[in-house]
């Protein structure tokens, strides 16, 4: 089972890359297993993304795995908390989420069916710096009665039952983004 996971995390992590969803060292996912965690090592690359940079940690933070998670490992922990349906989550830097994260306050307007079906709603976090317990709690919020949120000055939150189903919400988000920043009356 956790080779398939790891593979999923490989697998989707490049894509992300590959989409323009983050770019470099930004950006994280995650699988929920039980009462562990498969997330994204601290320091590795999207794009160059091996199953040796896949850390294990419980559903405490304690590393199980030899490699330490992605400095983000609260937030993904929060929102498993938070939500008992969610099974992965996607934690990625798009640039129109980021760009329309300043300029939209309380929810990113949907302008598609399929967004809306899909999302429903995109909650606009505030600003709280990254790795911070702070950033856990208001994205746990957001996502609390939600599938999607955007951070401000910082990127996007999606979860889903699957890996494949945390992704292609984060796709929406970023199309919903883009859609918004290109239609917007100044």
């Amino acid at each position: 089972m956790s080779r398939i996971l790891k593979s999923q995390l490989v697998r989707y992590s490049r894509r992300a890359h590959e989409r323009g969803l983050t770019a470099a060292f930004g950006g994280n996912l995650s699988v929920r297993s039980g009462n562990l965690v498969f997330i994204k090592a601290t320091g590795a690359v999207m794009d160059e993304m091996t199953a040796g940079q896949v850390a294990v940690i419980d559903m405490n933070g304690r590393q199980i795995s030899g490699v330490r998670p992605s400095s983000e490992y609260r937030l993904h922990l929060e929102v498993y908390g938070e939500r008992e349906d969610v099974k992965a989550i996607a934690h990625l830097h798009p640039p129109y989420s980021i760009a329309v994260s300043g300029l939209v306050k309380g929810e990113l307007p949907i302008l598609t069916p399929e967004a809306e079906l899909y999302l429903g709603r995109i909650p606009v976090a505030p600003f709280r710096p990254a790795g911070t317990r702070e950033l856990a709690d208001v994205v746990a919020e957001a996502i609390k009665n939600s599938d999607a949120a955007i951070m401000e000055r910082h990127g996007i939150v999606t979860v889903g039952r699957s890996l494949r189903e945390a992704f292609y919400k984060a796709e929406l988000v970023e199309e919903s983004a883009k859609l918004w920043y290109l239609t917007r009356k100044e």
